[in-house]
């Protein structure tokens, strides 16, 4: 009863800051909830946290709410680097994440995925092989419900499968998985972290209180990841999709591999996986990699990667509209996750990109649109920089658009078979909508419309 009878400030009244309210609150703690936004622009009920006892600060942040707390907890939308925070700390204030808080309520085992790109798949196929094998499980942390809320009804017998952010790992302290993973690691939100080495930091904080006890999955083809194994006190296993390891999972002969203490068993052939393109070869390397150091068997693991379809958002097969199809891909919010949607793909795209600009570098980017679009339209807070772009690497039919309704409308209006309409916008949709799953629903209907 770690928080019982404490004093505790939460930060952001999002999922995550609601979430982890209404438990700390359970848990016997004096909690107040505060945001920046006033209460008439909150777009979450309250009524229910503040009858519960939890009190309410809203749209006035200052240090005089500090006084005598003994925790500050931060949603993932808050940044460790704020004024508010920094005094905290500056007073000797123990700051924390909303998923230290979970981890510190689990019984169970915590098995934790993060990357710059493909965590929700990867995350969602550790959590289907584990169901297959048997175990009681969770999936939690930046995808679907708080961790904090999945967290409190496991036994210690089953296994959290979390998918954890940059943003997440700032205010970890003693968070440990038993396994944890690290996909890949490319330039993202530099806006907030401010350099790629900071970035690169946070990403390592999800091994940081690992012990030789515990396993540490990486990628073996990303050479930043395979340094990170000089870092780490747990057993570091590599996967790898373009070369053979003596010891690890990768793809030989076409055949997914894992090799462990000089055993090596076949789990299914690469043909044979649902979702398709390179990178989810990856991601489901991961996940086989993941799941078994949390139990599973192959044969659970080939069973599940030759019937999950993927995950909403990711090149998501929406409509076929005059013999055009159209594909949802809200979820690449950074040029990286973008480009591999654009490689799924052999040419003749219409692409739809634009957003909040995270600032990344855009060349590989911009060489592919030109390759393989066949025209560009570009929304946005970025569209001035993306078109700036564009016109450096020469590529041609670049299209902007005031809104995101008239984007949809061009795509349609220009779209001839065997084209496809592709939303893949490498960018955040904070500027137009309050999530990347609101952008894409919102992209399904307009197309729906159509149909």
């Amino acid at each position: 009863m770690e928080f019982n009878g404490k004093k505790i400030l939460v930060l952001g009244a999002g999922i995550s800051g609601i979430a982890v309210a209404g438990i700390l609150q359970q848990q016997g703690a004096a909690v107040t909830l505060s945001d920046t936004k006033p209460a008439e622009n909150i777009k979450h009920d309250l009524t229910g946290l503040a009858g519960k006892g939890v009190k309410m600060a809203l749209g006035n942040q200052d240090e005089s709410l500090l006084a005598g707390t003994d925790y500050v907890v931060l949603s993932p939308g808050v940044s460790v680097y704020s004024p508010l925070v920094a005094r905290a700390q500056a007073l000797g204030i123990t700051v924390m994440s909303e998923i230290e808080v979970a981890y510190r309520l689990c019984q169970a085992p915590i098995v934790a995925i993060t990357g710059t790109n493909g965590k929700t798949t990867t995350t969602t196929l550790t959590g289907e092989i584990l169901k297959a094998a048997g175990r009681e499980v969770v999936v939690g942390g930046n995808i679907g419900l708080a961790l904090s809320q999945e967290v409190k009804d496991v036994s210690a017998d089953g296994v959290v499968v979390a998918e954890i952010s940059s943003f997440q790992l700032e205010g970890v302290i003693k968070f440990r998985p038993h396994v944890a993973a690290i996909l890949n690691l490319t330039p993202d939100h530099i806006d907030r972290h401010g350099t790629i080495e900071t970035y690169r930091d946070m990403k390592e904080r999800i091994f940081a209180n690992q012990t030789s006890e515990d396993y540490l999955i990486l990628n073996y083809d990303d050479p930043a990841l395979r340094d990170m194994a000089g870092h780490a006190s747990a057993q570091v296993v590599f996967f790898s999709r373009l070369q053979p390891l003596q010891s690890g999972i990768f793809v030989k002969d076409g055949t997914i591999k894992l090799c462990w203490q000089n055993n090596t068993l076949d789990i299914c052939s690469v043909d044979s996986i649902k979702i398709k393109g390179a990178h989810n070869v990856e991601n489901a390397l991961a996940a086989c990699g993941v799941a078994f150091f949390a139990g599973a068997k192959p044969a659970d693991m080939a069973g599940v990667l030759a019937a999950f379809p993927g995950v909403e958002h990711r090149i998501e097969p929406v409509a076929t509209v005059g013999g055009v199809t159209y594909y949802n891909d809200s979820k690449a919010t950074n040029p990286e996750s973008s480009v591999k949607a654009l490689e799924a793909f052999p040419g003749h795209i219409i692409l739809i990109a634009g957003g909040r600009d995270k600032k990344t570098d855009l060349g590989e980017f911009m060489r592919l649109i030109k390759e393989r679009v066949d025209h560009l339209i570009l929304l946005g807070e970025a569209a001035d920089r993306f078109n700036q772009a564009a016109l450096g690497h020469g590529v041609a039919n670049i299209h902007l658009v005031n809104d995101f309704a008239s984007g949809v409308k061009l795509a349609h209006e220009l779209a001839r078979p065997p084209q496809v309409v592709l939303l893949s916008p490498a960018c955040a949709s904070y500027d137009m909508f309050n999530n990347y799953e609101e952008r894409g629903r919102a992209f399904k209907d307009l197309v729906r419309r159509l149909s």
